[in-house]
């Protein structure tokens, strides 16, 4: 289904771009795995994240966030519109509801939990060049939020 971890399938020369899936692509909040949680279809885990901020207290921009056509989309309209306007306990329950997104995710995806197993006993790490909660950041230190959370689920799924 995925390729092999090691196989390099997007890559770039002086006149040509390759491009294909890679092998972990389930366990990024960007991958097209829907998510039904919540009362709602969510297209990918970005989306039901972004949307989840402002469910409550911002029902517009919760509906806008549902509807765009991609999680590139969804981080735009989060930047926009949604600038500032979060409920001030956020920073406290984000954690808990990304966990619950990415167990409804494993949960409703097969091809999930089969990328968990091909990970085996080996660390997570979700390796983005900015973001340092949720991943390694630019200098690598960053807390990495996102792989703990997907080897805590990997382990309960054993």
């Amino acid at each position: 289904m995925y390729p092999e971890p090691n196989q390099q399938l997007t890559y770039q020369t002086d006149d040509t771009v390759y491009f294909f899936s890679h092998a972990y692509d389930p366990l990024n909040n960007w991958s097209a795995h829907a998510v039904v949680i919540w009362g709602h279809v969510f297209p990918t885990v970005e989306h039901a994240f972004q949307w989840k901020k402002f469910a409550d207290r911002e029902p517009d921009i919760a509906s806008a966030i549902l509807r765009a056509p991609s999680p590139w989309e969804v981080i735009r309209l989060k930047k926009t519109i949604g600038r500032g306007r979060m409920p001030a306990d956020w920073h406290d329950r984000r954690v808990t509801v990304m966990e619950e997104l990415l167990r409804a995710k494993a949960a409703q995806n097969e091809d999930v939990r089969v990328c968990l197993r091909v990970t085996g006993s080996r660390r997570i790490v979700e390796n983005s060049p900015v973001a340092s909660f949720w991943a390694y950041g630019p200098d690598g230190e960053g807390e990495n939020m996102m792989g703990n959370l997907w080897m805590k689920i990997r382990e309960e799924l054993q």
